[in-house]
């Protein structure tokens, strides 16, 4: 190490020496990317800096193990180098992170980034200035048996799995409770369905949501595959698939102290060459997200024109209130939580695009957009999580029922539905028709134009035998 001036030191790594701040853990390559990409002012995810902690502190557990620094680095350098992957893991260096997300595309300004921290952070817990890149060396000793290029797809896949587990699933399986309690709340209340937004045959307010959270059941299951596409990792197979430089069983074991360190599953791929030429499996795994934010999306804007009005809306929930509306119309209130999560599905739906296009910059042995693929899928596990918990805690869980849908079912006109296996469609359409024209019920009507007695129409009419499975006369129309 060489001094550099007041509040700087110099570093040197392949291409030389450079001036760094006295008081980061980076080094010059880290240096060189801040200064060859000040672009967005976007840093790694801490997610993805916390999973390359745990990958690199894997590293230097089974390389010990595996006796790869017998006569190079003593048990108190190997346990200095295995605290400070501990340290990265936990974010205690995420200011020491400092390069862009839009930078070289297989990331490897990261992962040098990573080296140099643990490197140094080693060396200083061992006594030696920041540096000094002795004992401890970010390439040889942190980096051993790795590459930028399995080590970071590795990160991500990692990164996103402890997402999924942390912070969606759990907040999804919040939405469905949420959802699902309103069934049993809602069952008695009988409305209008509505199919291309026209009055359609009467459904229970409950059969509506237990729609919704059979919607957040199947997200749930499909986020099963997103976590069976991202559980294989590149690791193991260092620049380009064939795994020079590493111990044949150093992935396999990396991969198995990270699983039980993590709380998730991670193993080695079967096929290294494609675990790095592509990075089809985060393509697939956004996949599933967008998924998701098309059926949380349908939700949300679902109870956000269910609540519509009050006066001149559909008005069939009453929408907690959690805010006023409007800054010129006094007592508005608005469907804020929906709006919210409406705009976090959208913003989903386009980080899902990114990551398509990103997952085809692959060539040859190497994709080239890894660290704009790990910033969009790790936002949209974040973005998904949040929203579909604060949607179940600050407006699914208040829905209160109106009566404005069982007050219209009976001046619908889609019950008329019921009347066709008696008196055939045409009769039946008829009836609807002249109902509409004049203003009066299908009832009404109905004991004008057919020789059914009162008591026949209102059992054909009756709104409750309309919401379960059942043909009791001739086909009708759809």
């Amino acid at each position: 190490m060489i001094s550099g001036g007041q509040g700087m030191r110099v570093e040197r790594d392949s291409m030389g020496e450079l001036p760094v701040p006295s008081d980061a853990y980076y080094g010059a390559s880290t240096e060189r990317a801040v200064r060859n990409f000040p672009i967005s002012g976007q840093r790694l995810p801490r997610r993805l800096i916390g999973a390359i902690g745990l990958v690199k502190g894997a590293a230097v557990r089974v390389n010990a193990d595996l006796g790869l620094f017998a006569g190079v680095l003593n048990q108190d350098a190997l346990q200095a180098v295995a605290t400070a992957c501990e340290e990265v893991a936990a974010g205690r260096f995420d200011a020491d992170f400092p390069v862009d997300i839009f930078q070289t595309g297989s990331g490897t300004s990261s992962n040098m980034n990573a080296n140099e921290v643990i490197a140094n952070r080693a060396n200083e817990l061992l006594g030696q200035p920041r540096g000094t890149r002795k004992p401890i060396h970010p390439n040889d000793h942190v980096n051993l048996c790795q590459s930028s290029n399995d080590v970071i797809p590795t990160a991500i896949h990692l990164a996103a799995l402890m997402a999924i587990h942390e912070a969606l699933e759990p907040a999804l399986e919040e939405l469905h409770a949420a959802l699902d309690a309103k069934v049993t709340e809602f069952w008695d209340v009988i409305k209008t369905g509505r199919t291309h937004l026209q009055d359609a045959t009467p459904i229970r307010l409950g059969q509506e949501f237990r729609g919704y959270a059979g919607q957040v059941e199947r997200a749930l299951s499909r986020l099963k595959h997103a976590k069976e596409e991202l559980a294989e990792v590149a690791l193991g197979g260092t620049a380009v698939g064939t795994g020079i430089n590493a111990h044949p069983e150093f992935a396999g074991r990396a991969c198995a102290w990270v699983s039980a360190r993590s709380g998730v599953t991670i193993s080695e791929t079967t096929n290294h060459f494609q675990a790095q030429a592509t990075m089809d499996g985060t393509v697939a795994a956004s996949g599933v997200l967008n998924t998701i934010a098309v059926s949380l999306l349908k939700i949300a804007n679902d109870i956000r024109l269910l609540g519509s009005g009050p006066r001149a809306g559909l008005f069939e929930v009453l929408l907690p209130e959690v805010q006023p509306g409007s800054s010129i119309m006094p007592g508005k209130v608005n469907p804020v939580i929906a709006e919210a999560l409406i705009q976090v599905c959208a913003q989903v739906m386009g980080n899902h695009h990114a990551i398509t296009l990103g997952g085809q910059w692959g060539f040859f042995e190497l994709n080239t957009m890894m660290p704009m693929i790990a910033r969009n899928l790790l936002e949209s596990i974040e973005l998904l999580g949040a929203g579909a918990a604060n949607f179940a805690r600050q407006c699914v869980t208040g829905l209160v029922a109106t009566s404005n849908g069982p007050e219209a079912v009976a001046r619908g006109l889609a019950i008329c539905t019921s009347l066709a296996p008696e008196i055939g469609y045409d009769a039946a359409a008829a009836i609807a028709k002249e109902a509409y024209k004049t203003g009066g019920t299908v009832a009404e009507v109905a004991a004008v134009r057919t020789a059914l007695g009162a008591d026949a129409i209102a059992k054909l009419l009756d709104p409750a035998s309309m919401v379960e499975p059942g043909l009791t006369g001739a086909p009708m129309g759809g």
